[in-house]
């Protein structure tokens, strides 16, 4: 009996030296990983915190002496900022019409190159994928003449329809669409490729039992294949918001941020903020508050995809 249990505890101790090993070899080989996430994700991120708690300007990258703490006067000046305001809305409706729109497409193309009636199906992939490898700055250029009032094809084919010509980029109610529609299909290839990988685990059977059972093709949509890609639904949708949060070249580009700042976005007004006006600690101050628009929207999708089974 004693042999017996020193066996039990030579093999616990084994087994917790082997535990041990284990956690020493992973945080080795995670270590690189986590040293540049600290080095350019954390380190920027207290910096950035800390400098939008000074009035860090111009003058200051002159002479360091200058530089004052003025705790929270960066955040008291935006919140009585009417601009401040207008980019945060024009903001959250990007963020409101562009993901359902962007997830949707990205979905729907995905689920067309996937099918099997459909051929050429790697041409395919590639025609609807080279959006979003091509540069933005020369795709928004082009885009700027396809949406031009007089010369443009959008408004030449919307004539073809009675359809009277569109200020896309000179009416403050189209230019958020028109820009919307320019995100939506410069970025949809890169959702559509991981859309794909998913619905390729689908299992075939069970599309195919559904089918037998008299499930039309939304039916199935919605009871098979949707609850089967959930986990990547989630992330997709993560992803979208935290692009569309930080939508900057896209209005620069094609608006300059007008007409009569309906596009100017969050990222735009820092920008403007840090860069232009050169007032970096304001700067600094709509960093962090985009930072934390973007975590608690995160965080709410988290919650209710867990609630919803989907993680």
């Amino acid at each position: 009996r004693k042999a017996a249990l020193d066996a039990g505890e030579r093999a616990s101790a084994m087994s917790a030296a082997g535990r041990a090993g284990e956690a020493r070899a992973g945080w080795a080989m995670s270590s690189p990983a986590l040293a540049a996430i600290t080095l350019f994700f954390v380190l920027p991120a207290i910096a950035s915190l800390l400098l939008s708690l000074t009035d860090f300007d111009i003058y200051a990258l002159a002479d360091i002496g200058n530089l004052r703490f003025v705790g929270f006067q960066n955040y008291e000046r935006l919140i009585g900022n009417p601009l401040f305001w207008k980019a945060v809305t024009n903001t959250l409706l990007f963020v409101g019409f562009g993901v359902p729109f962007i997830v949707a497409l990205s979905l729907f193309a995905a689920m067309l190159v996937n099918s099997r009636w459909l051929k050429w199906r790697p041409v395919w992939r590639v025609a609807l994928f080279a959006p979003y490898v091509t540069t933005l700055v020369a795709t928004a250029v082009v885009w700027r003449y396809l949406l031009h009032t007089r010369y443009g094809l959008v408004n030449y084919l919307l004539s073809l329809f009675g359809i009277a010509p569109i200020d896309w980029l000179g009416d403050p109610h189209a230019s958020l669409p028109a820009i919307l529609i320019f995100v939506g299909w410069k970025t949809f290839g890169y959702n559509m490729i991981i859309f794909l990988a998913a619905l390729q685990t689908v299992p075939r059977e069970l599309d195919e039992a559904a089918r037998i059972d008299g499930a039309g093709g939304f039916t199935r949509l919605r009871h098979v294949t949707l609850p089967a890609i959930a986990p990547t639904v989630l992330l997709v949708s993560v992803l979208t918001v935290a692009g569309m949060f930080q939508l900057f070249a896209e209005p620069y580009v094609m608006t300059q941020g007008g007409p009569a700042q309906s596009t100017v976005t969050i990222l735009y007004f820092m920008y403007e903020e840090g860069f232009k006006w050169w007032n970096l600690g304001s700067g600094a101050a709509v960093a962090f508050l985009l930072f934390l628009c973007i975590l608690a929207v995160t965080l709410v999708q988290l919650r209710l995809a867990k609630r919803g089974g989907a993680i």
